[in-house]
């Protein structure tokens, strides 16, 4: 396999990339949906929900279940989901394989490593530190740090400015199309993990760079790291 010999730092997506989030989000979904007395939603449906942000998610959970809330409606569903997830997001939250590790590897070999996620901001300082992952990320940018959300590629070019790269040297890892989106219009190079969460199509619909099944697959793309990451 080539090598992508001018990479200089990395990026990647969070839910669906590095943590399976869904049976987090789920829960604080269906806590809501019952505290509002209606119908739920399942960890499938909510699945293919997940990759716009918080807002968009809500929008589809509450089409899901046939209800056109009104704005302050809304706003108080958001509120209630939000007071859930916060309790239920670290325990519901778990790395998929080989994260930790190739992250780990990855920082040893000194490549700055940049997360750039639609979650909303608020969420991120507490969840990372509990994933045990939170010093391995030079820069963290979610909802609410950035202008404009994925598919929107200005993430990947506040990345691309703080770090003070060109785009080639900027590789961007996600598993949706809003990821592979964004960094096809920053004209970064892709990688797409297949076990992600993309809305029920496969992630290679989007013709990302590289398509891996497993995490760790990345370092073979990299000059000085080592494919010998370990669970």
């Amino acid at each position: 396999m080539a090598k992508l010999n001018d990479i200089q730092a990395i990026a990647f997506d969070l839910d669906g990339t590095l943590v399976d989030s869904v049976p987090g989000l789920a829960l604080a979904a269906q806590k809501m949906l019952a505290d509002l007395k209606l119908a739920t939603v399942t960890n499938e449906q909510v699945k293919n929900m997940v990759g716009n942000g918080i807002d968009v998610m809500l929008e589809r959970v509450f089409k899901a279940v046939d209800t056109n809330p009104t704005k302050e409606y809304f706003a108080e569903a958001k509120q209630i989901f939000s007071q859930h997830y916060d309790k239920v997001m670290d325990e519901q939250t778990t790395l998929f394989p080989h994260v930790a590790q190739t992250l780990k590897t990855l920082y040893e070999n000194h490549y700055p490593l940049a997360l750039v996620t639609n979650k909303p901001a608020q969420f991120l300082p507490a969840l990372l530190t509990s994933l045990g992952i939170k010093d391995y990320f030079s820069l963290v940018l979610g909802g609410g740090d950035v202008i404009k959300l994925k598919p929107h590629p200005a993430p990947l070019y506040q990345v691309m400015a703080t770090f003070g790269l060109f785009s080639d040297q900027l590789l961007f890892v996600g598993d949706s199309k809003n990821d592979i989106t964004a960094a096809k219009n920053a004209h970064c190079p892709t990688v797409a993990l297949s076990y992600g969460y993309n809305y029920g199509i496969s992630i290679a619909t989007s013709e990302p760079d590289f398509l891996f099944d497993d995490f760790e697959e990345i370092l073979t793309l990299l000059p000085q790291p080592k494919a010998d990451a370990k669970k």
